[in-house]
């Protein structure tokens, strides 16, 4: 395609050439290793889908160089120094199929967690450069490594990059002076207290890097690529906390200037490219950049990376949007390869549908993290959101029905229509009924906001795949169950979402109360003082676009803490979102609840009974959903193959009403 020019031309990363400027950027494949810590076959059809989907290099998750020193649990994790022989038996398949598509595909080898290594993912103590607090639980002090045990993470380093090549990798990537992982604690001042040859002054710091490169380089050869992932600031504010994106305070991790400073050494030690980003834990939001966080936030980082190295930098950071990344990749100032997370597990095929002139019909990640990183902290394999093949291609795909069926969906919202795609592509005749003008349920007052634009991305997509089906959409339809029953379906789905749940509290039908969907759709106004009743996500999210609107801002929340019920929220989302409220001046009450709803303030009581009163113009409800199963109650027992899915099963979130859709509309 001559629109996207620039992300078709090949590029070389040492001497290997890749045939396009398009990578997969390192996830770690939680769930989906053998227990002798080799590649699953599920693994291998992950990567070789996007592989086949038009990528160019692929970039494995992490791979853990040892198992002795810094021990996690028996196949955890991926590590060719457990059991080579099944480590290159089982990575050699999966390189060979990728290499059939004319991909690339580097192992990303990980020196350690230190520090950041979840206590219950380990088998023995946690280790670090010196004895500092563990990220997750502060109460812990990690064992500081001694000389020996540095010096056999260098041998164990270059091992790891032997099997590599012998499973035929075409190169290695060091994880990582990166996001504040153990090589990463080696390098900064703030974590590294050590005295002696891997402390002390910046040259002693970086030894460490340095030594790993030059030990792979020995043993594979000069001309064996090896990329190193780079986090040119850290974005630490203190110990376990983060710094947002224009917030001033004082850099505790790795500042721009040391960034900059130390990339050219290491490009000088054997680099052969710049795997760059920018974060740590304590501010996981840039690592693993959420909903919020714009497009391209790396980009002024590595402008400036680019100015002072002359290998290739290779850049994510959502980078998704295939105008976006030929725009960046045209202007050569910041990037010389995009590289593609999220976006690669919602849409394998996003090189091809570029390539092909069909960039509308890239499935989008909404950063929501609840299929991905949200899973590993439930202890489940990883998979997407909005898409729930992801991780189980050949397994969990679908196919031509054998016998088309005439299927009734009622409900457009997320769920509705997904069944509605699937179930279309599978060779049915599907008719959806909307009762409203518009598809979207939910996601409609979801998307309003400019921190929840891929919301909207989102969205769009799902219109345009209806439009591109030509599924038979009826807008403002509301069906009965009389109707349902007339109609003779083979199958009918109810998707008719959720309701706004209702306290019982007194003054609650006041005309200053409204609800966060009534808020964010501008159907009610809203005065200059705001109580925000549920510090759930819904109500976090709609107090910082009010307080982002100049309102001042309080929820009130009846448990200990915001977000601490419901589907869990991915800590990377949390803590950002726990972070924009301190920024926009959000006042939080916890462990109280509204006692009453008076014309211009609610009386509170918290845990103690001690009850207050709190002035305000605009009472909000937040207080979660409930699901809408009304008319699936009525005509479940009386027409079969009768299903209710997504918010009409159970409220949740985006994730399960697509999930809950995929899996009915696979089966029908």
């Amino acid at each position: 395609m001559q629109q996207y020019q620039k992300l078709f031309e090949p590029i070389k990363i040492g001497n290997v050439e890749i045939k396009n400027k398009i990578a997969m950027a390192p996830m770690g494949i939680i769930g989906l290793n053998t227990e002798r810590c080799g590649f699953s076959k599920r693994a291998q059809d992950y990567y070789v889908e996007r592989a086949k989907g038009g990528t160019g290099l692929i970039i494995t998750g992490v791979a853990k160089i040892e198992n002795e020193i810094e021990k996690f649990h028996p196949g955890s994790m991926l590590c060719p120094t457990v059991d080579p022989g099944h480590f290159i038996a089982t990575a050699g398949e999966m390189v060979e199929r990728v290499h059939a598509y004319d991909s690339k595909i580097f192992l990303q080898l990980g020196i350690g967690f230190g520090r950041v290594a979840a206590p219950q993912m380990l088998a023995s103590e946690p280790v670090a450069p010196s004895a500092i607090p563990n990220y997750w639980d502060p109460r812990i002090t990690c064992r500081e490594l001694t000389t020996a045990e540095v010096e056999r993470l260098v041998k164990m380093a270059a091992e790891s990059a032997a099997i590599a090549k012998a499973a035929g990798f075409d190169g290695v990537e060091i994880h990582a002076v990166h996001e504040g992982y153990l090589l990463d604690q080696f390098t900064i001042g703030m974590f590294n207290k050590r005295n002696d040859k891997y402390g002390g002054d910046l040259m002693g710091r970086l030894r460490l890097p340095i030594e790993i490169v030059q030990a792979i380089k020995h043993v594979n050869g000069k001309n064996f690529p090896v990329v190193l992932r780079f986090s040119i600031k850290s974005y630490i504010k203190d110990w376990n906390q983060g710094g947002l994106d224009g917030e001033e305070f004082v850099e505790k991790g790795r500042d721009t200037q040391e960034g900059l400073t130390i990339a050219p050494i290491l490009e000088k030690a054997g680099y052969d490219g710049f795997d760059a980003d920018a974060g740590s834990y304590d501010a996981w939001y840039w690592a693993h950049p959420p909903i919020y966080q714009k497009h391209g936030l790396y980009l002024p980082l590595t402008e400036q990376l680019k100015q002072v190295v002359h290998v290739p930098v290779i850049v994510a950071g959502k980078m998704d949007i295939p105008e976006f990344a030929e725009k960046t990749l045209e202007e050569g100032k910041a990037a010389d390869m995009v590289s593609l997370g999220r976006g690669l597990l919602a849409d394998p095929d996003w090189g091809n549908k570029v390539l092909e002139g069909r960039p509308q019909d890239i499935r989008p990640c909404i950063g929501c993290h609840d299929g991905c990183m949200g899973r590993a902290f439930l202890g489940k394999p990883l998979s997407c959101a909005v898409n729930p093949a992801c991780g189980r291609e050949e397994e969990y795909g679908f196919f031509k029905a054998d016998e088309p069926k005439n299927i009734i969906v009622v409900g457009g919202g997320i769920a509705g229509m997904e069944v509605a795609r699937v179930a279309t592509l599978r060779g049915h005749k599907v008719t959806l009924f909307e009762k409203t003008d518009k598809l979207g349920g939910h996601l409609v007052e979801g998307s309003v906001d400019e921190f929840k634009k891929d919301n909207a991305r989102l969205l769009e997509w799902y219109r345009t795949q209806m439009q591109e089906l030509n599924v038979d959409i009826r807008l403002n339809t509301e069906v009965k169950a009389e109707d349902i029953k007339n109609m003779k379906a083979d199958a009918v789905i109810v998707a008719t979402g959720s309701i706004p749940a209702k306290p019982n509290i007194p003054g609650i039908d006041k005309s200053n109360v409204a609800t966060a969907t009534e808020v964010l759709l501008k159907q009610k106004p809203v005065g200059q003082n705001v109580v925000v009743v549920g510090g759930g996500l819904v109500g976090c999210e709609t107090a910082i676009s009010l307080a982002m609107e100049g309102k001042n801002v309080t929820i009130v929340e009846m448990l200990p803490s915001l977000m601490g019920a419901g589907q869990p929220v991915p800590h990377m989302n949390k803590i950002m979102v726990l972070d924009m409220l301190r920024r926009y001046n959000v006042n939080t009450i916890l462990n109280t609840s509204v006692l009453e709803i008076k014309d211009g303030s609610v009386e509170l009581i918290d845990k103690n009974f001690k009850t207050s009163s709190l002035s305000t113009d605009t009472v909000v409800l937040s207080a979660g959903m409930k699901a809408n199963s009304k008319l699936f109650k009525d005509i479940a027992s009386e027409v079969p193959n009768t299903y209710a899915i997504g918010d009409a099963n159970s409220a949740r979130n985006i994730m399960y009403a697509i999930w809950d859709a995929y899996e009915v509309a696979r089966n029908i």
